[in-house]
């Protein structure tokens, strides 16, 4: 691709603007009234906590549900976030920088004193947005920070779907595609599944909603991460089939770590005095876990 085609593709266009609109409408809309478990978050200086309705994995199998439909009566093409990444990537990073600069300007004018509104100013501009001004802004009595995470999510699981549909209409679908494409599923629905674990994380519980944490959440997650199944589009190295069986074990040590240790963090933030594989956890400085799976001497 040339340059003057690439900068082409890099325009917004009114079609990626409104498949960005329809996503976070339906996000919004679907959030508050799916049912779901819903969390108490951590406790906040001035003794308050908001509360997260966890109906991730719900809202997601039905986001799925009705874009198959929707294709299956092809009311949308399979490979329309696939033939316009470059246009979605463009539009999703625009919106990113609007939202902050929202966020920005409500910040600096907040007079609200509690721990989530409550404006953090440091005086030096790009600190303050890199980092954000407030812990936990809300729009229409929606958490943006759970919020846009969980769109980050759920957008990198739509792009790779739409990714797989081009590679399988251009008949280029390799085991390495395949690999990729179920490694992701698994990690994206064990993330839904336990995403209760999300409202103890230090993103939720202690970084402030800034250009970071937006661009990361609604940029980073969804393109950053899905970057292997746009290459594997255009290049198709060859797996062997013990290639394919030694990459599978990788994966598996890795995400029962990554989810063993995610989960005794979880615990012992609920429970700083929950045992650890049967014993008291040993922690550093009163807060970080160094038992279990995160015992460094391991």
């Amino acid at each position: 691709m040339d340059l003057g085609l690439l900068l082409h593709a890099l325009i917004p266009s009114s079609t990626s603007v409104a498949i960005l609109a329809a996503f976070f409408t339906y996000l919004a809309i679907v959030g508050p009234i799916l049912p779901g478990k819903v969390v108490p978050g951590v406790i906040l200086q001035d003794g308050s906590r908001l509360h997260y309705r966890c109906n991730g994995l719900l809202s997601l199998l039905l986001l799925v549900a009705l874009l198959g439909m929707a294709a299956k009566m092809d009311y949308i093409s399979p490979t329309v976030i696939s033939d316009r990444g470059l246009e979605l990537l463009s539009a999703t990073f625009v919106f990113s920088c609007i939202v902050n600069l929202v966020l920005y300007a409500a910040g600096c004018k907040s007079r609200n004193q509690g721990s989530s509104l409550k404006p953090h100013l440091t005086g030096n501009l790009i600190h303050d947005w890199w980092y954000g001004i407030q812990l936990n802004p809300q729009c229409m009595g929606i958490d943006l920070k759970f919020f846009f995470v969980r769109a980050g999510m759920m957008g990198w699981l739509i792009i790779n779907l739409s990714v797989l549909a081009r590679s399988i209409q251009d008949a280029t679908l390799s085991r390495s595609m395949i690999l990729y494409q179920l490694f992701s599923l698994l990690y994206i629905l064990d993330y839904f599944f336990y995403e209760e674990y999300m409202t103890s994380t230090w993103d939720i519980i202690a970084e402030r909603l800034g250009f970071m944490l937006v661009f990361g959440d609604l940029v980073w997650i969804p393109f950053g991460f899905s970057v292997q199944g746009w290459w594997l589009l255009n290049n198709k190295p060859e797996l062997t089939t013990a290639s394919v069986i030694a990459n599978c074990f990788v994966f598996l040590i890795g995400y029962l770590v990554f989810r063993g240790a995610n989960k005794q963090k979880h615990l012992f933030k609920k429970n700083p005095k929950a045992p650890i594989w049967g014993r008291p956890p040993k922690v550093i400085g009163g807060k970080l876990l160094a038992s279990g799976f995160c015992n460094h001497n391991l």
